[in-house]
């Protein structure tokens, strides 16, 4: 990819707990060092995992429950209010659990609900958990994840014209323009939208929770192995930092920073 293309964010989402719903943004600050605000804020232990919220340090996210092999929470519509910090959760569009997630009284009440509905895929009680601006990321670092719709198109194809939901994906960012597959070159590289400056640092390798559909909750697809056969690896997606803060929206241009010369 030469640093004149540009792509266009056609959306934005963030997980405020991980493995839930994804809630649409309009536009979003972003700050240095942080993932969009509030995503993946919360996890929902299954089983000790030994996190600490005092010291809160990176665990695999097997340690959660996730859509990898808990296809059902896509069942669920979940809804997360940052004034009032209350989980919602609809099941079939009656509300079945409602808490203050940052109260004893309202982690309980999420609790109660997985730990009622979700046997026996628990390995022990489910556990709402958050710690002092911890984000329960599938990588340790504190990303923002982008994801390239021409390769989605491109999927799409290898596997016979059948349709990919782009939130399959969960990510960050959706963007257009960039040609399939030209986003797994960009690493090391520096996207500019507005002031904001993000450097990619991974590329994104797929698990089986791609193989949900994010609207009926059904395994229905197998991407990775998708993947696999026709790229010889996983990839589809990637990883950035921010590194300098800015207001993005949809809309705006991603830019590949040309280098600065020495």
């Amino acid at each position: 990819m030469t640093a004149s293309q540009t792509a266009e964010i056609t959306d934005l989402y963030r997980y405020p707990i991980k493995g839930l719903t994804p809630e649409r943004l309009p536009r979003v600050a972003l700050r240095r060092g942080e993932t969009l605000p509030a995503d993946r804020r919360y996890a929902i232990e299954n089983g000790p995992s030994g996190f600490d919220p005092e010291a809160p340090a990176w665990k695999p996210k097997i340690q959660f429950l996730m859509l990898a092999r808990n296809e059902r929470l896509a069942s669920l519509d979940s809804r997360f209010e940052d004034a009032t910090n209350r989980l919602t959760i609809r099941k079939d569009g009656q509300i079945v659990a409602s808490g203050d997630l940052e109260t004893a009284a309202g982690r309980a009440a999420i609790e109660r609900y997985f730990s009622e509905n979700f046997q026996p895929e628990l390995k022990g009680p489910p556990k709402v958990l958050s710690g002092s601006n911890h984000s329960f990321s599938d990588v340790a670092r504190k990303v923002v994840s982008i994801i390239n719709l021409d390769s989605v198109r491109a999927i799409e194809a290898m596997l016979g014209g059948t349709a990919v939901h782009p939130l399959r994906f969960r990510a960050n960012l959706y963007v257009k323009g960039w040609p399939a597959w030209s986003e797994l070159d960009l690493v090391g590289q520096t996207l500019a939208i507005g002031q904001a400056r993000l450097q990619v640092v991974k590329r994104i390798v797929r698990c089986p929770a791609t193989n949900v559909d994010p609207e009926t909750a059904k395994r229905d697809l197998e991407i990775p192995p998708t993947l696999s056969r026709h790229l010889g690896h996983m990839d589809c997606g990637i990883y950035a930092e921010v590194i300098a803060g800015g207001e993005i929206g949809v809309g705006d241009a991603v830019a590949v920073e040309e280098p600065k010369l020495v």
